[in-house]
């Protein structure tokens, strides 16, 4: 054998062993991967529905909030009487439209 040969072969085993040390340590990277994924998922729903829970309480307090308003605008009387007017005008504008269609009819 000539020194080309010899190194020929030992640059085949070192190679084959760097990918072979490669190859273990992914391997053992990928498992410990998978091995934590259903922990990082559980995590990470838990911190969605935590999300989704805080948001909804956010929107509900907006909407009592909003609700509160209106309730206390509708119990100003000035406001209730505004109101009446309003259903009394509306009430004529109905009856007016109702007889100029009997009138065009």
């Amino acid at each position: 054998m000539t020194n080309s040969d010899y190194l020929l072969k030992a640059a085949i085993k070192k190679v084959t062993e760097k990918l072979n040390d490669l190859l273990i340590e992914k391997i053992e990277e990928a498992t410990t991967i998978a091995q934590d994924a259903p922990e990082i998922f559980k995590k990470e729903i838990n911190n969605l529905k935590d999300s989704i829970l805080e948001e909804a309480t956010r929107m509900e307090k907006e909407e009592n909030k909003k609700n509160n308003t209106y309730s206390e605008i509708y119990q100003d009387p000035k406001t209730k009487d505004a109101l009446e007017k309003i259903k009394e005008i509306s009430n004529q504008i109905d009856k007016l439209n109702k007889k100029i269609n009997k009138k065009i009819q």
